[in-house]
């Protein structure tokens, strides 16, 4: 059996009963260091495979040679694993090895979702997760999907928002947007949110401070109708109030 686990934003507090029972049943952990290290005290007398970043076939290779052998798997993700996680990538693999290995994707408490409660209520209505990475994603179909995001008005969360070797993304994702999105539309960032060090902002699209947002920031632009009440981010969803 191989789980797929979304751990959430790192702390425990934010993971489902699902996922914390299934890291106890399983026998071996295998994730990226970074999401090994925020469950450690959850997997003191587990066996665990880590690796760094841009291993991810590698690590789901080895989650599907270790399931052959009878052991029960959790291969963990930040977040949840079927956004941006391993889920997609453990189930194609398990297509490919035309193999009976069971699969069970256990969701998790995603970025944009950690951060709107931290917010308020940003996206209390229609909205889309955008990832910025042009890792394996083309720059132009990003740039296609931002534009028709903000045209049709929806509430746009980016994920990977800003690194050092994408320094200009955010900015151009602005550009971009900024000819369907007013000046005065609200912009929500955090950054960690739900783990240490977390951070909150709140200003608006024509305020908009790019220096402050890293890798492990999540950035929400409202739609039309979003406002800002205090230190609050709010998308009605339409009901007469």
């Amino acid at each position: 059996m191989i789980y797929v686990i979304g751990i959430g934003p790192g702390g425990k507090e934010y993971m489902t009963l699902e996922a914390i029972e299934a890291i106890k049943n399983s026998d071996v952990i295998v994730g990226y260091k970074t999401y090994i290290n925020l469950i450690e005290d959850m997997i003191s007398d587990k066996e665990v495979v880590q690796n760094g970043m841009r291993k991810e076939i590698d690590r789901c290779k080895m989650a599907v040679e270790i399931a052959k052998e009878g052991k029960d798997v959790a291969v963990v993700s930040s977040g949840d694993s079927g956004i941006y996680g391993m889920a997609g990538l453990i189930l194609e693999l398990v297509v490919k090895e035309d193999d009976d290995i069971k699969v069970k994707v256990v969701p998790g408490v995603t970025a944009s979702i950690a951060a709107a409660s931290v917010l308020g209520a940003p996206i209390m209505h229609d909205f889309c997760h955008i990832s910025l990475s042009d890792l394996l994603t083309p720059w132009e179909v990003i740039e296609k999907r931002l534009r028709l995001a903000a045209e049709a008005d929806f509430v746009v969360c980016l994920y990977n928002p800003r690194s050092k070797g994408r320094s200009e993304h955010l900015a151009r994702a602005f550009e971009i947007m900024g000819e369907f999105k007013d000046g005065s539309t609200p912009v929500g960032i955090v950054k960690d949110a739900g783990r240490e060090g977390e951070e909150k902002y709140i200003c608006t699209f024509d305020t908009m401070n790019f220096e402050i947002v890293d890798m492990t920031t999540m950035v929400i632009v409202g739609n039309k109708s979003t406002f800002i009440d205090k230190d609050m981010m709010i998308t009605p969803r339409g009901y007469t109030v």
